[in-house]
């Protein structure tokens, strides 16, 4: 435990020590998301590549719940420490886990008993239902591992740990990948074997994890000593920002999915997976800049080092826009490339493309800025704030715009709803910035 390191050690030493492993990890996440897809839709066909998207969901869900109550216990049980209140930190550790793990042992049941009545409510049709009923089991037998791979990841970081974590999540990452191409290519296994390769994947990041609970460093103990339903509620409350970032995205592709439909058929929806795939890249680099901070912010408001998170946060605003700005710039520059890197494009496409990214990447530069001040607001434990920024960016601004846009500008009008979105929601963002903070009891 180095409680005292994030307390006193200059921040901008911190900052960086966690950043690239934290941004590490989270890079990985999107490449099991693009590698898995490249392959399956190489390896096994088109069908099975629709098969995957349907379930893909339900991975939201999964690693959504591990967020859920990772981000919301560990923010809680980092002030708990800055407060020099070791007990209760060490309940707050405590009482996540057990509610992930009775959240697991629910889906897991809820899925054996209804596992075709769900796919199918999720999309699948004739042609992908074998598909979806061959990879599927696998996903839950598995999804404790999905789940615990990100709720370890949020307190082992937490505990001092962050290129542990960063090596966890890395290693299983790489796994994911090699064992996808085996079991799919010369194996044969179909998406059985893509299924299982994905499931032993998170499996290793979840026993690499485990091995902080033998090191000397480790500050994560089990005690229920002090606990009070208030735990339960503080911790739901305080990480559900994190877990609605996983299921709005799902809302917003399909909304925009239908909207581009109707303006532009299948030619825009095959633009837009290019702008998502990107899209994919850029949140999970916002994501690793506020996992860094979080640890530093969160265990110095427990201390009241007011000018140490004020301090932390000028660096993490400043390294998102920074971030964010290259993908933009380059996007406003050479549109095009984005495009080739994802498909082989024909005229069509190289038609929408340049005008899609350049209208759509406008609104990156606000991308990192928005999301680090919702995790700002997170990590001090004022949770109202930051799930209001959460739903207005991810989803209540974008489908308001995108409905506005649509029959007014058409296409260009859709791509337009996102950046509008961001920009709304950084003026949102700073007045609540300016408003002083009130005193919260964690």
């Amino acid at each position: 435990m180095q409680t005292n390191t994030l307390l006193t050690e200059p921040v901008s030493k911190i900052f960086f020590r966690y950043l690239l492993p934290a941004i590490m990890g989270t890079m990985v996440t999107s490449i099991y998301v693009l590698a898995d897809t490249i392959i399956i839709g190489k390896g096994i066909g088109i069908d099975a590549m629709a098969a995957l998207n349907i379930v893909l969901p339900l991975f939201n869900i999964f690693f959504g719940n591990g967020l859920l109550f990772g981000v919301g216990g560990s923010v809680l049980m980092s002030i708990a420490r800055g407060r020099g209140d070791v007990k209760a930190g060490q309940c707050y550790f405590t009482v996540a886990t057990l509610l992930n793990v009775v959240t697991c042992i629910l889906y897991t049941i809820l899925l054996l008993i209804f596992t075709e009545p769900i796919v199918k409510f999720l999309g699948a049709t004739d042609v992908t239902l074998p598909y979806v009923l061959e990879y599927v089991p696998y996903v839950i037998a598995g999804l404790s591992a999905f789940s615990f791979s990100t709720f370890l990841q949020t307190f082992v970081r937490n505990d001092g740990a962050p290129k542990l974590a960063m090596a966890a999540v890395v290693t299983g990452g790489i796994l994911n990948v090699i064992l996808d191409i085996i079991f799919v290519f010369p194996f044969q296994m179909g998406m059985a074997g893509a299924s299982i390769a994905s499931v032993l994947g998170s499996a290793t990041t979840v026993i690499i994890l485990l091995f902080h609970f033998r090191s000397k460093s480790n500050g994560l103990q089990f005690s229920l000593d002090g606990f009070s339903f208030s735990y339960v509620t503080r911790i739901f409350t305080n990480g559900f920002t994190s877990f609605l970032v996983e299921i709005t995205s799902g809302v917003v592709m399909f909304v925009f999915n239908i909207s581009i439909l109707e303006v532009a058929g299948d030619i825009g929806v095959s633009m837009y997976g290019v702008i998502c795939n990107t899209a994919i890249i850029v949140t999970c680099l916002c994501n690793g800049i506020n996992q860094a901070a979080q640890p530093i912010i969160s265990t110095n408001h427990g201390a009241g080092l007011q000018d140490r998170i004020e301090a932390v946060r000028k660096l993490g605003l400043k390294t998102a826009l920074i971030i964010c700005s290259v993908p933009a710039i380059a996007g406003l520059i050479i549109p095009n490339l984005f495009t080739y890197i994802f498909l082989n494009p024909n005229e069509e496409i190289l038609a929408l493309s340049p005008t899609a990214i350049r209208i759509y990447f406008i609104g990156f530069f606000v991308t990192g800025i928005n999301m680090f001040i919702v995790g700002y607001f997170q990590s001090t434990v004022r949770p109202q704030i930051s799930l209001l920024l959460c739903l207005l960016r991810g989803c209540v601004l974008s489908i308001l715009f995108v409905t506005i846009l649509a029959p007014l500008f058409g296409v260009n009008g859709i791509w337009a709803s996102v950046p509008l979105g961001e920009f709304v929601t950084l003026l949102i963002a700073i007045y609540f910035l300016k408003k002083p903070e009130k005193e919260v009891l964690a």
